[in-house]
């Protein structure tokens, strides 16, 4: 198992829903072992196991929920 961690830039997120939305989104992409999501910054922080998960199949789960997202800068 290859260990990653993203962090991704999340648009649209206003109120504590909205945060435990994008939470159990990212919960259900196979291969994510944990997730913190904070309302500010707007900003999800993904621990995956990185031969299961890819980037697109995070950002895929953000914007089926009505939050889009982007890889964060750096």
């Amino acid at each position: 198992m290859e260990r990653g961690r993203v962090v991704l830039e999340i648009t649209g997120m206003t109120c504590g829903h909205c945060v435990a939305a994008v939470k159990k989104a990212l919960e259900a992409v196979p291969g994510v072992e944990a997730v913190e999501v904070t309302l500010s910054p707007p900003r999800a922080v993904v621990a995956c196991d990185a031969s299961r998960s890819t980037v697109e199949m995070l950002l895929k789960a953000t914007a089926e929920e009505g939050y889009p997202s982007s890889p964060a800068a750096g």
